[in-house]
């Protein structure tokens, strides 16, 4: 690690710029932020996988002239712009640079400025996927080589889209299905993301991607329910049941359904069941939880405290997953496990991003009291890490991250040559200006 810049004058540092570059396959596309200062100091944030740099771009004009070490004062000036899911992208992105350049102006790493540490390294689990038509099998020997690798925890996506094949699985109003297959197959391919730009723009697929789970119409017949419990057994007959093992991207299917679906599963041990509806149907969350013996998990895409308290407060999840770009950042992060810690609610920390926010996520995981682990979705791809200098390599030994002592996130610089050669084809572009955007305006007060 490079010595700290004792140059830093932290009480007269101001923010003067604020730019960006945006990378593809990381497993996703993400956009990197760099925040600059009047002295030399840079900080760099990222903007939530599949979300849009405008969401962070709007707030440069209302950052300019700051000093990024009153990061809570600026959170509080900007956390009106955010929202759930990716449209928290921008203020969290934001508020983890400003972190990041706090740490670099006093030489203290950002753990240190959430209150402190609880642990060393930070349990990371390996979230996993097999491409194409496969059985219970393949997907646990897919994991099991994660296990070979190290890791200690692991996660897997399962749900309807294994059934779209089979005959007699599913439920459904007549058409629906094949209008899935056609007009919105990212659905059913959770492994490429949920919604694309090209299905953005076709009502068809539009209307589709955004129907929520209760108004679908979708149910498991009995021989579907089969099939899914067959496909975890298989898994459990390789890996064993002593590993923890979280499952995702079940589908649209309503909450009696995912109900029926959860009593199959509780003689596998499964660590939790992750989004099984939409976050904020808070009734159907607690009439899972208490219809089930296995976890019930939520989170990813809720942004700020306030929705996760209601949630917890009745007693609807057992495990909340929430993401760092889309929560609110690393103090917000702080304060939402904080919450859970004290209700008896576990925590785990959703990261399938950049190592950015992979090191922001670590140091908010090493300020807490409690976190079972933290998802890593990048296993194979071989360039992630090199994206940063400064890290130890590897970076995940034996399924854990060591808690880096430098400065601000821990990571000396962004590698360019390596972040060049992945740029984004579609959004092309490296630290380009952002002028355009330093006297965007608008009446930001909330009242009259």
């Amino acid at each position: 690690m490079k010595p700290v810049n004792t140059n830093s004058s932290p009480s007269g540092l101001r923010i003067t710029d604020m730019r960006f570059v945006d990378i593809d396959g990381a497993p996703k596309r993400c956009t990197l932020i760099k925040i600059m200062t009047n002295q030399g100091l840079t900080g760099y944030g990222e903007v939530r996988d599949a979300s849009s740099k405008l969401y962070a771009q709007m707030l440069k004009s209302r950052i300019l002239g700051e000093n990024p070490c009153n990061v809570d004062k600026i959170f509080r000036k900007i956390k009106q712009f955010g929202w759930h899911s990716r449209q928290g992208g921008g203020v969290s992105g934001v508020e983890i640079a400003l972190w990041d350049l706090a740490g670099k102006a006093y030489g203290v790493p950002l753990y240190q400025l959430l209150g402190g540490k609880f642990r060393d390294e930070v349990r990371v689990y390996c979230d996993t996927d097999v491409d194409g038509r496969h059985t219970g099998r393949d997907m646990g020997l897919a994991l099991k080589k994660r296990m070979d690798m190290g890791f200690t925890f692991l996660k897997m996506d399962l749900g309807i889209g294994l059934l779209m094949d089979e005959p007699g699985t599913i439920n459904a109003p007549l058409g629906f299905i094949d209008d899935m297959k056609k007009y919105a197959p990212q659905v059913l391919n959770v492994q490429g993301g949920s919604v694309t730009a090209d299905m953005v723009k076709h009502q068809k697929s539009y209307a589709i991607v955004n129907t929520a789970h209760p108004f679908t119409g979708i149910h498991l017949t009995e021989k579907g329910l089969d099939y899914l419990e067959n496909y975890v057994k298989e898994v459990r007959e390789v890996i064993g049941y002593e590993i923890p093992l979280a499952i995702d991207h079940f589908g649209h299917v309503c909450v009696e359904d995912c109900i029926r679906f959860a009593r199959r599963m509780e003689r596998y041990n499964i660590a939790w069941m992750e989004d099984m509806v939409p976050w904020m149907y808070t009734d159907q969350y607690v009439r899972m939880r208490n219809a089930t013996t296995v976890p019930v998990c939520t989170g990813e895409d809720i942004y700020l405290k306030e929705d996760f308290q209601k949630l917890i407060l009745a007693g609807g999840v057992s495990v909340i997953h929430p993401d760092i770009l889309t929560c609110g950042g690393a103090l917000e992060l702080k304060k939402i496990a904080d919450f859970a810690d004290e209700h008896g609610v576990a925590v785990a920390i959703h990261m399938a991003e950049s190592p950015v926010a992979c090191m922001a996520a670590v140091h908010a995981a090493a300020a807490m009291n409690h976190v079972l682990a933290m998802e890593y979705h990048s296993v194979d791809v071989p360039w992630w890490q090199d994206m940063v200098t400064g890290l130890p390599k590897p970076l995940i030994r034996n399924g854990f991250i060591q808690v880096p002592d430098g400065p601000g996130l821990g990571f000396e610089d962004i590698n360019e040559e390596v972040v060049r050669a992945h740029i984004n084809p579609n959004i092309p572009g490296l630290w380009e200006s952002t002028d355009q955007w330093n006297t965007e305006f608008s009446n930001d007060r909330l009242w009259s």
